[in-house]
C-alpha cells in the first residue's frame, strides 16, 4: 500500500454500526436485570505503538539489559568495597531478569529467539564500552544506575502510559515487573553514591563523568533510540584504550587478606578450636560462606568471558551470581550471629587469585567439579551434627545453602558445554594441572610437588569454596 492509499484509508468516514432495534433493546433490558455491579474498567483502547515500534523498543531495552548484566559482571573482581561487590551481585541478575522478561516478550511478538539473541546494536556497544572506563566503583555505580539505569526506568514508565492499555497488557506487566527491582535498586544506588560522598570523595569528577555519560547517551537516541539526538562528547576513553576486566580480586580497607595458604588456621596464626572439631568445621563453614566474595567475582566474570556465546547460560550464571551474593551476607550475618567481627576474620582470596587470569572454561570447572561438590559431600553430615547439638544457626544457614549448591552443580554442568567441548576427564585434568601450577605460585603447597598428583580433595581444601 503506497503513502496515498494509506491516507485515503485513514480520512475515510467510519463504518457506521448496524444494530437491530429488538437485540438492542433486549440486551439493554438484559443488562438492567443483571445484578452484579463489578468494578469498571476505565482502560481504553488505543496507544502510540504498532506492533514493529513496540517490538523495536523492546528490543533495545533487552539489549541494553543484557549488556548491563554483562558489564557488571565485567567489574566484579574490580569493586573492592564489600557492600557494592554484594549489590553487584544481585543487581547483575536484575538486569539478567529483566532481559528475560523481555526477551520472552518480543518471542511473543512474532520473533524467534535466536533472532533475538543475535541482535547487535554498534551505538549501544558504543555507550558500553565508554561506561564502563569508569576509573573507580562509584564511578560506576552513577553510569550504570544514575545514567541508564534511571533512563531506562523512566523509559519504561512512558512506554506504559503510551502503548495500549489493553492490546498490550503483556508489555505493560512485563515492564512493571521489572520496576519492581529496578525501584529499590536505583535507590540502594543513589545512597551509595551520597556515601561516598559523605566520605570524602570529590563530586566534580563524578559530576563531570556522570555529564559526560548522559550526552554519549542523547548522541545515539537515548535508551529507545526515537529521541533527538545530540552531539557525542569527545574525547572518549574507549577510543584510545579497550575496556579490559580485571583480574585481582579487589577488597577495601577493612580487610586482612590472605592467599598463600587455603587453611584458615595456618592464616589466623593459631587455631582456634582443636583440629576436626564441630566447633573448628563449624566455624571454617561459616568463614567459608563470607569468603564466597570470590564466587560473586568468579560468576560475574564468567557473564562477561561467554558473552554472546548463549543467553541461557549467561542468565543461569546471572542467577548463580546472585546466590553467592546471598551466601556472602547469610556468611557475614551467621559470623555476627555467632558473636564475632567479621572482619576480625582474615579473607582468603587464594580462589579468586587463582581463577581471576584464567580461561573461564577451567575456572569454571574448579567451582562446579571440585567447589560445589565438595560442600555437598560433606554438609549432609553438618546439618545433621548441628541438629543434634541444637545448633539452629549452623542447620539453617546449611540447609539453604544445600538447596542452591545442588542447584548450581546442576546448572554449571550445563554452563560447561558451552563454554568447552573437552570431554569431563581431559577438563577435570587440566583443570587440576592449572591449578596446582597456580598454587605452587602462590605458595600454597610446596615447589617440589607432583604438578599432576593433587587431587580433588586438595583442590577442595586448599580453594575451599
Amino acid at each position: 500500500m503506497d503513502s496515498q492509499q494509506s491516507n485515503d484509508r485513514s480520512n475515510a468516514d467510519p463504518i457506521p454500526a448496524v444494530s437491530l432495534p429488538d437485540q438492542r433493546l433486549a440486551a439493554e433490558q438484559r443488562r438492567r436485570e443483571f445484578r452484579y455491579r463489578f468494578p469498571r474498567d476505565k482502560r481504553q483502547l488505543g496507544g502510540k505503538f504498532t506492533v514493529a515500534e513496540n517490538s523495536r523498543r523492546l528490543l533495545r531495552y533487552f539489549y541494553f539489559e543484557r549488556r548491563l548484566m554483562q558489564g557488571l559482571g565485567a567489574w566484579t573482581l574490580s569493586i573492592p568495597e564489600f557492600e557494592v561487590k554484594l549489590e553487584t551481585g544481585r543487581h547483575i541478575f536484575y538486569h539478567a531478569d529483566a532481559a528475560r522478561m523481555l526477551r520472552e516478550r518480543l518471542a511473543e511478538q512474532e520473533m524467534r529467539l535466536p533472532q533475538i539473541d543475535d541482535f547487535r546494536d554498534a551505538e549501544i556497544d558504543g555507550f558500553i564500552d565508554e561506561l564502563l572506563m569508569a576509573d573507580s566503583s562509584v564511578a560506576l555505580l552513577a553510569g550504570i544506575h544514575q545514567v541508564v539505569g534511571q533512563t531506562l526506568a523512566t523509559a519504561y514508565r512512558h512506554h506504559i502510559d503510551d502503548t495500549d492499555p489493553v492490546a498490550d497488557a503483556p508489555t505493560i506487566r512485563c515492564l512493571r515487573r521489572i520496576l519492581v527491582d529496578y525501584e529499590p535498586m536505583l535507590d540502594w544506588a543513589d545512597a551509595a553514591i551520597a556515601a561516598y560522598v559523605e566520605g570524602g570523595l570529590e563530586e566534580a569528577p563524578l559530576a563531570q563523568w556522570r555529564w559526560h555519560l548522559q550526552r554519549l547517551l542523547a548522541s545515539i537516541g537515548g535508551v529507545t533510540g526515537a529521541d533527538p539526538r545530540g552531539t557525542a562528547p569527545q574525547p572518549l576513553r574507549s577510543q584510545s584504550e579497550p575496556f579490559q576486566r580485571g583480574t585481582v580480586p579487589r577488597r577495601d580497607s577493612r580487610f586482612d587478606t590472605f592467599k598463600d595458604t587455603g587453611d584458615y588456621d595456618l592464616a589466623d596464626g593459631q587455631p582456634r578450636f582443636p583440629a576436626d572439631s564441630y566447633e573448628s568445621l563449624r566455624l571454617r563453614f561459616i568463614r567459608t560462606q563470607r569468603d564466597e566474595v570470590d564466587a560473586i567475582e568468579a560468576f560475574g566474570t564468567f557473564i562477561w568471558d561467554i558473552r554472546f556465546r548463549d543467553f541461557q547460560s549467561e542468565y543461569d550464571l546471572a542467577r548463580i551470581t546472585w546466590d553467592e551474593a546471598r551466601h556472602t551476607e547469610i556468611g557475614h550475618r551467621a559470623l555476627l550471629a555467632a558473636g564475632y567481627d567479621p572482619f576480625e576474620l582474615r579473607n582468603r582470596l587464594t580462589g579468586s587469585t587463582c581463577r581471576g587470569p584464567m580461561e573461564p572454561a577451567f575456572a569454571m570447572a574448579e567451582i562446579n567439579l571440585f567447589g560445589e561438590v565438595g560442600v555437598l559431600k560433606t554438609i549432609n553430615n553438618l546439618i545433621d551434627t548441628a541438629a543434634d547439638r541444637n545448633d539452629e544457626l549452623l542447620r539453617h544457614i546449611a540447609d539453604f545453602i544445600r538447596s542452591d549448591e545442588r542447584t548450581h552443580v546442576r546448572k554449571g554442568r550445563t554452563i560447561l558445554k558451552v563454554m568447552t567441548s573437552l570431554d569431563s576427564q581431559a577438563l577435570e585434568l587440566r583443570t587440576r594441572e592449572l591449578f596446582t601450577e597456580c598454587l605452587v605460585s602462590l605458595g600454597a603447597i610446596c615447589k617440589d610437588m607432583d604438578l599432576f598428583t593433587v587431587s580433588r580433595e586438595d583442590i577442595e581444601h586448599l580453594i575451599g569454596e
